[in-house]
């Protein structure tokens, strides 16, 4: 004798959908309802009340996937994601994915096997590039759950993206540079995700926008953020003729405090030779010395904006498919203006 839980799995999808698929629920495609249905006539499948219950109740949890819960900005937001959470008597289930493709689509995959009302991605990775060939397995998940996406952007009805204003925060600080009289602004960065991508376009409309060309030297691209190692690569490029600079702007505080090292390295000064702005306003930049001038993505806002936008959809409501938060520049001792 089959159950839900049989169905679900020869069908390939989760249980909620099955339920869904059993009360007609416009929340499912006409592919997937075809699909499930084709599978419970085969097995001769009868639902039960406790099948139509799923579809009818909310099962008071969330599933919360993130690359890696070591990493501080993560490690944080799944703490204000539970906590906000519980406010509401919703429980989580966490994944962690790493950052390859087939590991965050089969991690996706696999919370989704658990009764889940919906689903939180925690990072702009997810979006990767912002392209359909990116996002095919979001955008899937959006077919059976809502999903939210924190600080990233897929275009799809049915998901829910609560993102920082990483463009406009790195547009104002690289004009606020320059109205100092930096010209040369190195940008660093560690991944070209959807959120640094958006950051490097932010420094670079606001070089053109003030004359300025775009230096591609000037735009360094480092594979990780460990402090030492970004001080090194930075060495690396002073002995291989790399144009001066007067200025930094670092995706992440650590690669900031790498920056940081290399001009003590150098015999220079902070911010008299070279100025520094980091970006999460982590710990990290209270523990700089002289402590570090960042960006505050305003992470635990983030999360709460998705948690209340989860809520409300959850109760019916009609709630925007796209969430910008304003970004907020901490000033300390790294910059001069």
């Amino acid at each position: 004798m089959r159950n839900i839980y049989d169905i679900a799995e020869l069908a390939g999808v989760s249980i909620a959908t099955v339920s869904r698929v059993v009360n007609d629920s416009p929340k499912v495609s006409e592919k997937t309802k075809e699909k499930v249905r084709s599978v419970m006539k085969e097995y001769n499948y009868t639902p039960n009340v406790f099948a139509r219950g799923l579809g009818l109740n909310s099962m008071k949890t969330v599933g919360i996937i993130c690359p890696d819960v070591s990493d501080a900005y993560m490690a944080n937001a799944i703490s204000h994601l539970e906590k906000s959470l519980r406010c509401y008597g919703y429980n989580c289930i966490l994944y962690c994915s790493g950052y390859a493709y087939e590991d965050k689509a089969n991690a996706v995959n696999l919370i989704l096997q658990k009764r889940i009302d919906a689903l939180i991605l925690v990072g702009s990775n997810y979006a990767g590039d912002g392209g359909d060939a990116a996002t095919e397995y979001i955008r899937n998940a959006a077919n059976e759950i809502p999903v939210f996406l924190i600080n990233g952007y897929v275009r799809d009805p049915g998901i829910y993206c609560i993102l920082a204003d990483n463009y406009q925060a790195i547009y104002d600080v690289v004009t606020d540079l320059l109205e100092t009289g930096r010209r040369q602004i190195l940008f660093l960065y560690n991944s070209t995700s959807y959120s640094a991508l958006e950051k490097i376009r932010g420094y670079e409309d606001a070089l053109k926008d003030n004359s300025l060309p775009v230096q591609e030297e000037l735009k360094v691209y480092v594979p990780n953020h460990r402090i030492l190692e970004v001080r090194d690569s930075l060495l690396q490029l002073s002995e291989q003729e790399h144009p001066g600079f007067d200025a930094v702007v670092a995706t992440e505080d650590a690669l900031a405090a790498g920056a940081i090292k290399y001009i003590r390295a150098k015999g220079l000064r902070t911010p008299e030779d070279i100025c520094v702005v980091g970006y999460n306003n982590s710990e990290l930049a209270v523990c700089c010395e002289p402590e570090l001038t960042s960006v505050d993505s305003q992470g635990r806002v983030l999360c709460e904006e998705a948690v209340e936008l989860m809520m409300a959809h959850l109760h019916g409501q009609t709630v925007r498919h796209k969430k910008i938060v304003p970004c907020h520049l901490v000033k300390r001792k790294t910059t001069d203006f």
